[in-house]
């Protein structure tokens, strides 16, 4: 098979993958039952490391842009989601590049999700948030954070007491099950 039809083929499986993983969410009881936990980042690192940080970043926005037919959020959620996991793709896959050894892939993979749960904090501040205060309250939002941790004063509290942790553990899972994942996937798929 032709290499570049090889390589689309494969980041349009993992898309399909990526956006069908996205409906296999999580409710933590440690966070508000907004932030749903999901490993829908799994297949852009998987893509990441076998194309480069491109590949990676086009997986995300296929997924997301299959997702807005189906969208709760009025696509701001599709949008934080893409923002957060090329920022994953692109720290995690200019690392690997440089050296493409297993340590390098896990500081790459640590530093990439330390990354998103950093830009969370701005993408839920500057865009996220101030959509849905159009649907619900500021205190609102607010409260359910307090329900959780009264000591919460504020949405930037929130935001790094709850989302920018949430966020990083959720690169982190998803970069743990790429690291077992991704030798064996690239050894059936015969990519070079």
């Amino acid at each position: 098979m032709n290499k570049n039809i090889k390589k689309i083929t494969v980041i349009a499986m993992l898309s399909a993958i990526a956006f069908i993983l996205m409906f296999f969410e999580l409710s933590l009881q440690i966070v508000p039952s907004f932030l749903k936990f999901d490993i829908s980042d799994l297949p852009e690192l998987i893509a990441t490391f076998i194309f480069g940080p491109v590949s990676g970043v086009i997986v995300c926005f296929i997924k997301n842009l299959l997702h807005l037919t189906v969208t709760h959020t009025g696509g701001v959620g599709e949008l934080s989601n893409f923002l957060l996991g090329a920022v994953l793709c692109i720290v995690s896959g200019l690392i690997y590049r440089s050296k493409k050894t297993k340590k390098t892939a896990i500081v790459a993979m640590l530093v990439g999700s330390l990354a998103m749960g950093a830009l969370s904090f701005v993408t839920n501040l500057w865009i996220v948030y101030p959509f849905y205060y159009n649907i619900m309250a500021k205190e609102t939002i607010l409260g359910m954070y307090q329900a959780i941790l009264p000591q919460i004063k504020s949405i930037e509290m929130s935001l790094l007491v709850f989302n920018l942790p949430f966020t990083a553990v959720k690169g982190i899972v998803c970069s743990i099950i790429t690291f077992f994942v991704y030798k064996r996937l690239k050894n059936i798929l015969r990519i070079e």
